[in-house]
């Protein structure tokens, strides 16, 4: 029964299926819209597919729908455990040339960089769900901080860095060299002094 091949398959892919995943296990678009219609599946974003009564990973289906996103500032100090509370509204950053979807920047707080800095920094964590998303590296989150602290409230901006300082894999030269980079040198300079 294909029904049973669609549930083995979001059991190992944590519930979530895009549209090309469906039809290569056999599954017609015609099939798809009528599974959606008897509630059979839930259509969580465009080409993606869930099963009903899963969980969203807002997350997994955000990095889904652009090449381009890496989570960021409030989102990776979040993903990187520099931060307890889950962001309401995610962080990302795309290179200023890319375009991305209209709805992505109505859902997320978008920052835009050079393209040549767009990857500086770029790992991958797992979300609360498991799934593994592009977000930047503890060092590159506190710059990227410390560069758009007018969009940031002071508090988080402290409990990061205070956090950072605790953290036990910090990296203080890779730090100082995205700083320089990124030209923040100062304010990370400053900061560090204070709290380190």
């Amino acid at each position: 029964m294909i029904m049973d091949e669609i549930n083995k398959r979001m059991k190992e892919s944590n519930y979530i299926l895009t549209t090309e995943q469906l039809t290569d296990i056999g599954v017609s678009k015609t099939t798809l819209t009528n599974y959606v219609r008897d509630g059979l599946l839930e259509r969580c974003g465009h080409g993606f597919y869930t099963v009903p009564d899963s969980i969203e990973d807002d997350m997994y289906l955000v990095m889904l729908r652009s090449k381009h996103i890496i989570f960021s500032h409030e989102t990776a100090l979040f993903l990187n455990g520099l931060s307890d509370r889950t962001p309401f509204v995610h962080a990302v950053t795309i290179p200023s040339t890319a375009a991305i979807p209209a709805t992505i920047k109505e859902q997320c707080k978008c920052y835009y960089v050079k393209p040549e800095l767009h990857e500086m920094g770029l790992t991958e964590r797992n979300t609360t769900f498991g799934n593994t998303v592009r977000c930047y590296n503890p060092e590159r989150t506190i710059c990227d901080i410390l560069r758009s602290r007018s969009r940031i409230d002071e508090e988080t901006v402290i409990a990061a860095i205070r956090n950072y300082g605790e953290y036990k894999n910090k990296n203080l030269q890779k730090l100082a060299d995205y700083a320089e980079k990124l030209r923040v040198s100062k304010q990370v300079k400053g900061y560090m002094e204070v709290l380190l």
